[in-house]
């Protein structure tokens, strides 16, 4: 009876290994196995026990995927094991074809070596596509370990499977757990992703095993008076009037279309109609395009996510009335973040040209490979032209993060036009002062600094870091931002948020001011017969004469300074020098 269970137990290792087996030219292995001696047993048992460990050393090897560890936050506290059953997706980020050409293309742009003419979308999916092959590869690695392949996107280099918890515990070498912290409650990781040995080459990043809250809204109330900052002017503006404040180009942006990326919440149509109606203008064109989660959903929580929403919409809108504005929602992780920027960037039907991030968190708070294909998706909108305009944050040269300073990312991509904070006071349509904003501790201020990610980028060599205590020293790595505009609360933007009249700021309000007025500049390029001015950053440093250059006050560590600043970058835009010179 032994040994019949024994030579059951043989046949079924043979039925695992046949597939091994009969691809070697050497080995011929029969469907059933009869033998009658003990000893012909035990050497087969033991030839096949050889090629199964032999087959598990080589396909199922792991090796940490670089950049890929990740702590709890300070303040977590583990609850318990995620739910074996629990369903989830990951985004697997592959290399790109002809990568390092990809390079070439937009470091001509940032050295201005040689005109470069934008890629189109189309142009840029067949040269810099992940490659069959290696799409391929993950799919039969996905069906191998029984995962559901739910979207491939050969474009944005990424594959999106789907699975269980236990699944993806056992594939990626993770332990989920439930955590509790200041962030809420998600289902969190520790330690490093574990992929096989033979995808090392072509993984570049998984995101989504961690659904933590990866960013933050970069808007702010305005505040109740007692944290105003002493003999501040509390008056607010209507979007509108900074379309004379800051002289922007006479169109409104007809033909343009600007991609506003959001990581929850969502805006009601009757807002809206109000809000434009109130402002005297006709109610812009705004899609909603769902990514992940369900899309628009207005919680009706004006200090959550529908605050930055409708700030978003409204700022934009006013100052692009003829922009097409189209809102990409999905959900609050890494991966979530990753895939509404690809869908913008590559987005072949509304065709974006501008692109408005007010969402963002100190680098710590990322994994070096989350900024790593997030750069990359930056890196392919530089080369099809897509101007990407960030938020630089809103707690300061520290970012929130205790011991030194840091910041934002997205905001400190080299790709990407940072957007930092001004206070401006006006009178009429004439402005009369502006300084850093900078509302202290419980007002906010705005970003800046230098990033420890990202290196020097070609034209900002040669630029200073100005301290609070007067010393200055080079900057050695990027520096943010690059440009600046209103976002104090207290001079902020009247806007109208769930039924409720609100005055806003933050550097959110600054990115889709930008982003309105590159639109203006765009739509003047394109009656022009011209092309969108796309990645740029190395114009903006080569026009400083075209900004109002802010010289007062600081964000903490840093202070403003003539010229480039951690502070508020070049300046505040002079819209129409702007446009002349681009």
């Amino acid at each position: 009876m032994a040994v019949a269970k024994w030579q059951t137990a043989i046949r079924c290792r043979i039925f695992l290994c046949r597939k091994e087996l009969s691809s070697c030219a050497s080995v011929r292995l029969e469907t059933d196995v009869t033998l009658s001696s003990a000893g012909r047993w035990r050497r087969c048992f033991l030839f096949v026990l050889y090629l199964f460990q032999k087959r598990s050393s080589t396909v199922m090897a792991k090796i940490p995927l670089p950049g890929s560890e990740r702590s709890a936050p300070f303040d977590a506290k583990i609850v318990g094991s995620a739910a074996p059953a629990e369903q989830l997706e990951v985004t697997i980020v592959l290399r790109r074809n002809a990568s390092q050409e990809l390079c070439d293309i937009v470091d001509k742009q940032c050295t201005g070596e040689a005109a470069q003419a934008h890629l189109s979308r189309e142009e840029f999916a067949r040269k810099f596509s992940a490659s069959p092959q290696d799409v391929a590869r993950i799919t039969a690695f996905a069906q191998d370990h029984g995962l559901q392949v739910v979207h491939e996107d050969a474009a944005c280099a990424t594959v999106t499977l789907k699975g269980t918890v236990a699944q993806f515990n056992q594939v990626f070498d993770v332990d989920l757990q439930r955590y509790e912290s200041h962030l809420g409650n998600y289902r969190g990781r520790t330690g490093a992703v574990h992929i096989p040995a033979e995808l090392q080459d072509i993984v570049t990043a998984v995101v989504g095993l961690d659904n933590r809250p990866q960013a933050r809204p970069l808007f702010r109330l305005q505040p109740p008076i007692r944290f105003a900052p002493r003999n501040a002017a509390t008056a607010s503006f209507l979007p509108t009037q900074f379309s004379s404040l800051y002289d922007f180009p006479d169109n409104l942006g007809a033909g343009q279309c600007i991609a506003i990326i959001e990581l929850g919440g969502g805006y009601r149509e009757a807002d809206q109609q109000a809000y434009f109606s109130k402002l005297g203008i006709a109610l812009p064109k705004i899609t909603a395009i769902a990514v992940n989660g369900p899309g628009n959903q207005p919680s009706g929580d004006a200090n959550g996510a529908d605050g930055e929403v409708v700030l978003d919409i409204q700022i934009a809108g006013a100052l692009a009335p003829e922009a097409h504005l189209v809102v990409y929602f999905s959900t609050n992780t890494d991966a979530g973040f990753l895939n509404a920027l690809n869908s913008a960037v590559h987005d072949n039907t509304n065709k974006p040209s501008i692109v408005s991030i007010s969402w963002g968190s100190a680098e710590p708070r990322w994994t070096q490979q989350a900024m790593q294909a997030f750069n990359a998706a930056l890196q392919a909108a530089a080369a099809m032209g897509v101007t990407v305009c960030v938020a630089s944050g809103d707690s300061g040269s520290s970012d929130g993060v205790a011991g030194g300073n840091h910041v934002d990312f997205p905001a400190s991509s080299p790709y990407v036009l940072a957007c930092g904070g001004t206070r401006l006071q006006a009178s009429g349509q004439v402005i009369e002062s502006e300084v850093v904003w900078n509302g202290g501790a419980q007002g906010g201020a705005g970003g800046g600094g230098a990033s420890a990610v990202f290196a020097l980028p070609a034209w900002q060599q040669s630029l200073v870091l100005t301290g609070s205590d007067g010393k200055r020293q080079p900057l050695a790595k990027r520096g943010v931002p690059d440009v600046a505009g209103n976002a104090d609360p207290v001079t902020g933007y009247q806007v109208y948020i769930d039924g409720t009249d609100a005055v806003v700021g933050g550097t959110s309000a600054v990115a889709p001011l930008w982003a309105a007025l590159l639109a203006r500049i765009n739509a003047a390029k394109a009656a022009a017969k011209g092309s969108a001015v796309g990645f740029v950053n190395p114009q903006l440093y080569r026009q400083q004469a075209a900004f109002r250059d802010v010289t007062q006050g600081n964000n903490g560590y840093y202070a403003a300074a003539p010229g480039w600043d951690a502070c508020t970058g070049l300046g505040s835009p002079d819209g129409k020098k702007l446009a002349s010179v681009l």
